[in-house]
């Protein structure tokens, strides 16, 4: 039980750590960029809204998170109100992630470095964001997408074929292993995305690309804190060496 509480309170603390951090760093990376697209959006008297919560992964190109909704829904006012929502869903959202990798490190037997933690972060950074990233980019309001459900499926199937072809790559070291890794990694990319076809759409191309940079920097930012982070505080929390 003792070993539980440790990965559960170095989640929490490793969670609210990044979750704040993150949220400043949006504020002045990728917060603006989906600002000026709404501006576009709203000029077009489109009928849909979107909110982008930006957590990891959450901005970090999953479908989930380019979602629209309904003009006549709520949603939340800008300024305290949205940037409040924004750091609620980064917290928990880094709190769930941190779960996970520190019940990876707790699994490994032996104590972890800030180093380690910086490594599986990464490892995090290409499963939630490159992997995914190369099929569906993220996405601005007003931008054409293709159907909900097809790109939501497409990016967990990625994302869980990714991560398992980089364990059987990492700690498999044998020919059928990496074969198999290999195999996983590039079949969700040979099966490709769900598209959407040609639409048009007001928001400028060189904002959408400033936006995919901003979140790709962004996620990376948030993965490399979230694994150093966990990984000090399991080791502070679990009186490691």
């Amino acid at each position: 039980m003792s070993v539980f509480r440790s990965i559960v309170f170095s989640a929490v603390l490793a969670g609210i750590a990044v979750g704040i951090t993150i949220t400043a760093v949006q504020s002045i990376g990728t917060i603006p960029l989906i600002q000026q697209a709404e501006t576009y959006e709203k000029a077009l008297g489109a009928t849909h809204g979107h909110f982008m919560s930006e957590a990891v992964a959450l901005e970090s190109a999953a479908p989930a998170a380019a979602n629209s909704h309904h003009a006549a829904e709520w949603e939340p006012a800008d300024g305290f109100q949205r940037t409040s929502f924004t750091l609620g869903a980064n917290i928990l959202t880094a709190i769930g992630f941190s779960l996970l990798l520190g019940g990876a490190f707790t699994l490994r037997r032996h104590s972890v470095s800030w180093r380690d933690g910086m490594i599986w972060g990464l490892g995090g950074f290409v499963v939630f964001t490159v992997a995914p990233g190369l099929g569906l980019p993220p996405e601005l309001p007003g931008m054409p997408v293709a159907e909900l459900a097809a790109r939501q499926l497409w990016w967990f199937s990625t994302a869980a074929a990714t991560a398992a072809g980089i364990c059987l790559l990492v700690f498999k070291r044998q020919p059928w292993a990496a074969g198999l890794g290999l195999a996983l990694i590039v079949i969700p990319h040979l099966i490709g995305a769900p598209v959407v076809a040609a639409a048009h759409t007001d928001v400028p191309a060189a904002l959408s690309h400033r936006f995919v940079v901003a979140v790709t920097l962004t996620s990376l930012v948030f993965w490399v804190l979230l694994g150093v982070s966990t990984s000090v505080a399991v080791r502070r929390l679990s009186n490691g060496p």
